[in-house]
């Protein structure tokens, strides 16, 4: 049995969805609503934002909401040019159809010291959704230098319904960007270029060059592992099952033909099938993690996977292995479950995991809240966010290090 302690390192925060490090010391902590909050190794947060776009960000839906600001990610020269990006909910764009709900923004701000500039503003990219779920909005520079963004497949149920395409779903369908991660040069163009590798640079069909690899659902949370520059990905299920891939240039990961390793009916998504609905020229890539949902299936698992980190830092005996989640143990319950697996087991193949029993948790080794999403600081040692409401009101939402 693998144990975890939890250290408080911030409270009274409204949904923080990611905890990320420049390099320098200096952290950020990013809340749903649009704010983005500093805090010095070892001090408190400051009372000033470090950029606050909530005016931007669409009004949430107290009860429940995907949309917000979701994701950060630091110029890998930050230090010198004080370029990052953001993931945010907007207003849907005059452009887009209006029977949509919102528009999804990849923005890119500069910040000078402890502060962004706000009118700095300049939108990379805009992506018109059709339902407000199922957003991704991970957003995370690779080794090469390019920026990756995990997206969803527009929301709804199923990867149907309008705004879907027929059969297969947005997420199949190559000539859009939903259900995808892309990976983008924002060092070159305007407002970024397709790196070169890309696999569908040049295609003369009408698959969008961007996209690095598809077939996801809600793609929620992503990581390099440093060691190895593997693509970690949570993909958060439908009815029966949850995964965590390993993203490959290219790949097709299944869905909305497959949930997991098992084949999909989107009218009967309770239902595995023993064959494919759809035939399809390119391999299917299964996950390395798969766990059941808890509404529907016994054993270790949960509502909504959350993809975490390999560990390389110094402090835990956990060199090496993944370490991800689960937003709750039951749909209406403040249950998270915290979960690990192994290093060293083959990328072929289903991957064995156990609990992370928390110490100091609900007496059950879980949270006494909902876990929303891992960080990692300099050092390469983790964090996580928790809130007690599945609503995106008051200011419960707490950071914590992952400690002994």
């Amino acid at each position: 049995m693998k144990k975890i302690g939890l250290e408080l390192v911030a409270k009274n925060l409204a949904s923080p969805l990611s905890f990320k490090s420049d390099g320098t010391g200096k952290h950020y902590i990013l809340q749903q609503k649009g704010l983005i909050s500093l805090m010095e190794k070892g001090r408190p947060l400051r009372k000033k934002e470090f950029l606050d776009i909530s005016d931007k960000v669409l009004l949430l839906d107290p009860l429940y909401e995907e949309r917000g600001l979701l994701g950060l990610a630091f110029h890998p020269d930050f230090k010198n040019n004080g370029r990052f990006f953001v993931y945010y909910s907007g207003e849907l764009r005059e452009e887009a159809d209006q029977r949509f709900c919102c528009t999804n923004y990849i923005s890119e701000f500069t910040a000078e010291g402890n502060n962004a500039d706000k009118r700095s503003e300049k939108i990379i990219l805009s992506i018109d959704k059709p339902q407000a779920n199922h957003n991704g909005g991970d957003l995370c520079f690779g080794p090469d230098g390019y920026l990756y963004i995990s997206i969803g497949d527009g929301g709804g149920a199923n990867d149907t319904a309008y705004g879907h395409s027929p059969g297969s779903g947005n997420s199949q369908d190559t000539s859009k960007l939903l259900g995808k991660i892309i990976r983008i040069d924002v060092d070159s163009g305007d407002p970024y270029s397709i790196p070169m590798d890309n696999p569908f640079l040049g295609n003369v069909s009408e698959k969008r060059e961007e996209i690095w690899a598809y077939g996801l659902r809600n793609p929620w949370r992503m990581s390099f592992d440093p060691e190895t520059n593997d693509l970690y990905c949570g993909d958060a299920g439908q009815d029966l099952w949850e995964e965590i891939n390993i993203i490959t240039k290219g790949g097709n990961y299944g869905w909305n033909i497959m949930e997991g390793t098992h084949y999909f009916d989107p009218e009967d998504p309770l239902l595995e099938r023993s064959t494919p609905r759809i035939k399809t020229e390119e391999n299917l890539i299964g996950p390395i993690i798969e766990a059941p949902n808890t509404r529907n299936r016994q054993g270790l698992g949960g509502v909504a996977i959350i993809g975490g980190y390999v560990y390389r830092g110094s402090t835990l005996p956990y060199q090496g292995d993944y370490i991800f989640g689960f937003w709750s143990e039951a749909n209406k319950e403040p249950r998270g479950v915290l979960a690990i697996a192994s290093s060293g087991q083959q990328k072929d193949k289903l991957w064995e995991y156990e609990q992370l029993v928390i110490e100091n948790g609900d007496g059950e080794g879980k949270l006494d809240d909902y876990l929303l999403a891992f960080g990692e600081d300099e050092d390469k040692e983790l964090y996580i966010m928790t809130q007690h409401t599945s609503g995106r009101f008051g200011f419960s939402g707490k950071i914590w290090k992952l400690v002994l």
